[in-house]
């Protein structure tokens, strides 16, 4: 993204020019815009959030971490209203009749848990994503006015200067560390806080990204909006991708919640 952390090594003999990792020894610094940025900050931003997102995985009720899958659309959005865990893809053969359907994984595996939510067939799963992206734009402009007070309290959250404040202790510490180290003084505590305020910086980092990968998804919504005039005749999957978060399987719907933070009920 244009960016560049300088002093990342060192030479500790110029005769041999042999360089070692800098771990606080020698200041770094840490430039924006140093050079040409080979993609846009807000899109590496994003990759970064998602990177954040992809290796929590997810937490099932039952204490079982489950690692992020992209193999279908539905994958690791679908919970179950009972126990709270993941809807699973299951390719049934019933006396011949093939379908696809999506299973809670506390009826297909031993979680611990106790569980009698249904099994939903993936074509009604689609067809009920459809009628909750319908009732979206039938209603959007009640949602337009939502999702713009959104954006506004976002955007007033961002931008603050938590890790510029960061780097600016780190400076101090670092021209502090390399006194204490010349002189040949203790310089361990020093080298403790300066790897806990990396450690503190890197949270904000993430924490910043999470906030505009938030506006952007809220844009994306307002975006889309904006341009349907029309109300969908058919499942589509892409969309899917780009505006679901999640979907929450119970005995008599199906919550579908947007990654605007939007959420419809659909009876099926």
């Amino acid at each position: 993204m244009g960016d560049a952390l300088l002093q990342k090594t060192y030479t500790v003999d110029f005769l041999t020019k042999k360089r070692v990792v800098n771990n606080g020894i020698v200041p770094q610094y840490y430039v924006e815009n140093s050079h040409e940025a080979i993609i846009p900050r807000e899109i590496f931003m994003q990759v970064q959030e998602e990177l954040v997102h992809r290796s929590k995985g997810h937490i099932s009720t039952s204490g079982k971490k489950r690692n992020f899958s992209a193999n279908h659309v539905f994958s690791q959005i679908i919970f179950c209203g009972e126990c709270g865990e993941i809807y699973r893809r299951v390719h049934w053969n019933n006396r011949g009749k093939k379908s696809i359907v999506w299973r809670c994984v506390s009826r297909l595996e031993n979680t611990g848990l106790t569980c009698h939510s249904r099994t939903v067939l993936e074509d009604m799963i689609g067809l009920a994503t459809v009628d909750a992206i319908n009732k979206l734009i039938g209603q959007k402009d009640g949602f337009l006015t939502i999702l713009k007070e959104n954006i506004e309290t976002v955007i007033s959250e961002t931008g603050n200067n938590v890790v510029s404040e960061i780097d600016k202790k780190l400076e101090e510490l670092q021209k502090d560390l390399l006194r204490l180290a010349n002189s040949k003084e203790d310089y361990n505590d020093i080298a403790d806080e300066i790897y806990r305020l990396r450690e503190e910086r890197h949270k904000a980092l993430a924490e910043e990204a999470g906030k505009k990968g938030s506006k952007q998804r809220l844009e994306d919504m307002e975006k889309f909006l904006n341009e349907q005039s029309t109300l969908l005749e058919e499942y589509d999957e892409q969309l899917v991708r780009r505006l679901i978060e999640k979907i929450t399987v119970y005995d008599d719907k199906l919550t579908i919640e947007f990654k605007s933070g939007v959420e419809i009920d659909i009876e099926k």
